[in-house]
């Protein structure tokens, strides 16, 4: 089962600390506002024929004999895309990292649902492959498990570039997007993240691994098989060979650091070991800090 009993009871619980102790931090402080009918005041400009006087400043007509115009602020509705890796690379490990992935998914959601704001989640491998589409309110948490429960890694490569380009075509409203994925793209991690940032998306990464991931520890001769393109080669590992891999590994996490700082984007590594209410925590706490 990939929901255990009390997986709503956890996300509950994560939802309260979010407001209450990290007063939304997580998520809430990327609401957006707009010139509009709202209620805190922005700034004056000058009255032309047409406008409505109530919103006339009449302290300063009275005053100095200026037709000024108040503006006030309009809080939006933060959306939130949630966009679910579903290469066959994040059915590795014991626990998969798609299942950490998907726990994530459905936390996130429930903090933003329960916070009054929008969700969607795109779930994609070499392309967008299944939908939960923009919804609002708590009581959608439930659909939205069911269908993360129907999901399966598939596809035959990972093309994070082509999943936001798909979605982008569309005139998507730009939000907060939360990229939750292993990033092992042959296509390169930028490119999707570049054109979120072009279109002034919010983004957050949320890089996955499995353990022996970064330290395989294996030596002489073995088969290897590509999760993703299924293809299956025999080779002898040496002591070098190994080097070399743990070497590109750390130099792939780093260089997804590095982006993200280089562009002010959130990032969060971490074993697919940890369970998700602590890694969602640890998020709130470097989210707070941050600010």
């Amino acid at each position: 089962m990939l929901f255990p009993a009390d997986f709503l009871t956890r996300l509950e619980y994560l939802s309260i600390m979010s407001k209450r102790v990290f007063r939304g931090t997580l998520l809430a402080q990327r609401r957006t506002t707009q010139m509009g009918s709202g209620i805190e005041f922005s700034d004056h400009r000058e009255y032309t024929h047409g406008d409505d006087l109530r919103y006339l400043d009449w302290n300063i007509y009275a005053r100095h004999g200026d037709l000024l115009l108040k503006r006030f602020q309009e809080e939006q509705d933060l959306h939130v895309y949630l966009m679910l890796d579903c290469s066959r690379s994040m059915a590795f490990g014991q626990p998969a990292k798609f299942d950490l992935a998907r726990h994530l998914t459905a936390a996130l959601a429930y903090i933003a649902l329960a916070d009054l704001d929008r969700i969607a989640v795109v779930a994609y491998a070499d392309g967008i492959v299944a939908e939960f589409p923009v919804t609002r309110g708590k009581a959608r948490i439930l659909p939205l498990m069911r269908f993360l429960e129907s999901l399966q890694t598939t596809g035959q490569d990972t093309h994070l570039g082509k999943a936001v380009g798909g979605i982008l075509h569309r005139g998507t409203r730009s939000g907060l997007a939360v990229v939750i994925s292993d990033l092992f793209d042959e296509h390169g991690f930028r490119t999707g993240l570049d054109q979120l940032r072009y279109r002034r998306f919010d983004a957050h990464v949320l890089q996955l691994h499995d353990p022996k991931e970064a330290d395989p520890n294996m030596l002489g001769d073995v088969e290897l098989e590509d999760v993703e393109t299924e293809s299956v080669r025999m080779v002898t590992v040496t002591e070098k060979n190994m080097r070399t891999y743990k070497q590109l590994f750390q130099q792939h996490q780093q260089s997804v650091r590095e982006y993200c700082s280089n562009y002010g984007l959130g990032c969060t590594q971490s074993p697919s070991i940890v369970a998700f209410d602590e890694l969602v925590m640890s998020m709130m706490r470097a989210s707070a800090v941050a600010r």
